[in-house]
């Protein structure tokens, strides 16, 4: 009875032992996996919102090559703003989505002459080269942007 006694008791021992290192490594592999799925939501929500940031960057970059064109073109006495040739105006946007982005819109004109065979006379005409470029944030953070967008707008026939 004594030799019975102890096979059972050794039988059950070594399952006990083998059960509880399958939980372990069990649990071992669900919290990498958990920590896995943590880590790419984490990496899909900073994307999408580095996108949204890129995006009104671009928008704020357009809004100041827009105000340059409308100062250039509706001034004729006055174009590229009101400072001489090649100017620059900076604008800090408080109002809605672009709240917080800085544009600095510079202007340069060139001048160029237009041959018309017609009355055989030369014209001078101006092209004005707008650049406006704006930025968002502190460089080095990860939510710094900086869009630039060129456009040349003119007068010219």
């Amino acid at each position: 009875m004594s030799r019975l006694g102890k096979g059972s008791c050794g039988t059950a021992g070594g399952q006990s032992g083998f059960s509880l290192i399958a939980a372990i490594f069990l649990i071992v592999v669900l919290a990498a996996l958990a920590s896995f799925a943590v880590k790419v939501a984490m990496t899909q929500y900073q994307s999408a919102s580095a996108e949204l940031l890129e995006a009104r960057a671009q928008a704020a970059a357009q809004a100041g090559i827009e105000y340059g064109a409308n100062l250039t073109l509706h001034n004729p006495l006055l174009p590229c703003a009101i400072t001489p040739a090649p100017s620059s105006s900076t604008l800090s946007l408080t109002q809605g989505a672009l709240a917080g982005f800085v544009v600095t819109v510079t202007c340069t004109p060139t001048t160029h002459l237009i041959y018309s065979p017609l009355s055989h006379t030369w014209t001078t005409y101006t092209v004005f080269t707008l650049a406006a470029t704006t930025t968002y944030g502190t460089y080095g953070e990860p939510d710094y942007v900086a869009r630039s967008v060129t456009r040349n707008v003119t007068l010219a026939p």
